[in-house]
């Protein structure tokens, strides 16, 4: 009797930055290290992120949030949850100073940073450092990128949304020493290119890729906002030389497949 397929693993929702600068050698984004003994994309170098939290969808996050107003509900919690992962794991924060009207600055940025352990351990709540530090949300600055689903034979799965932003100035960016172990500005090329130093996972290099196609942070963030995302999930196929990691061929990719053993 054969045994019965379990069913697949429900995805967790998830989002991510791709926090930009324009450099000498054209855009950066920036990117940390995961620590090896995390359970997902262990070593890899990837966009800051990670799952949503109970906090990212309170009602009273709508009071500290510039822009989301015409996003659904879910939409505005894939935002808030962006903003703060990032924050906890790159010390960037996208947020807005209610004294001044204009981004934190860096000497802010600082004095803000010991809530970084304190929101990853949800020792802190979102809309409550939002109040007690007079901050918002610059919801109107993420613009949305991407939107990927690990694929339904992974026991861990992620529905991912991927927002681009241009870093406040000022926030050089840091990574947390805990989840992530190393960081870098670097351009998308660069971030592919050094396979000795990183290990890049297939939906990391194509956005990369996709990122890449735009020499500054303006044209990125025009070319993002004219786009249409669609849901990216990709699927095993077997080929003629092993077996190949697909996805749709309308989502906007230049590449659609890779070999199983350069995709991980």
């Amino acid at each position: 009797m054969s045994e019965t397929a379990k069913p697949a693993a429900a995805p967790v929702p998830a989002a991510t930055i791709l926090l930009l600068r324009d450099g000498a050698e054209g855009i950066e984004v920036f990117m940390v290290k995961r620590h090896h003994q995390i359970d997902f994309v262990a070593g890899a170098l990837v966009f800051p992120g990670g799952k949503l939290e109970k906090g990212d969808s309170d009602a009273a996050l709508a009071a500290h949030c510039d822009g989301g107003a015409d996003w659904t509900a879910e939409m505005r919690a894939m935002g808030a949850g962006a903003i703060r992962e990032a924050f906890e794991e790159s010390g960037i924060l996208m947020a807005r100073d209610v004294r001044t009207g204009g981004f934190v600055t860096a000497e802010r940025l600082e004095e803000l940073q010991h809530y970084r352990p304190k929101l990853d351990k949800r020792e802190a709540v979102l809309a409550e450092v939002l109040e007690n530090e007079q901050l918002r949300l610059a919801l109107d600055q993420l613009v949305h990128f991407a939107h990927w689903v690990t694929p339904a034979n992974m026991p861990k799965r992620f529905d991912t949304h991927f927002f681009l932003a241009s870093s406040p100035v000022g926030h050089a960016g840091s990574h947390d020493g805990r989840e992530s172990v190393d960081s870098v500005w670097t351009t998308p090329q660069g971030a592919i290119a050094d396979r000795k130093k990183w290990s890049v996972i297939f939906p990391t290099k194509l956005n990369l890729v996709k990122l890449g196609k735009s020499k500054t942070v303006a044209e990125a963030i025009a070319a993002a906002r004219a786009d249409t995302v669609l849901p990216v999930t990709p699927w095993i196929e077997n080929g003629p030389d092993g077996q190949v990691l697909r996805i749709r061929d309308d989502a906007g990719y230049e590449q659609t497949s890779e070999s199983m053993r350069a995709a991980m």
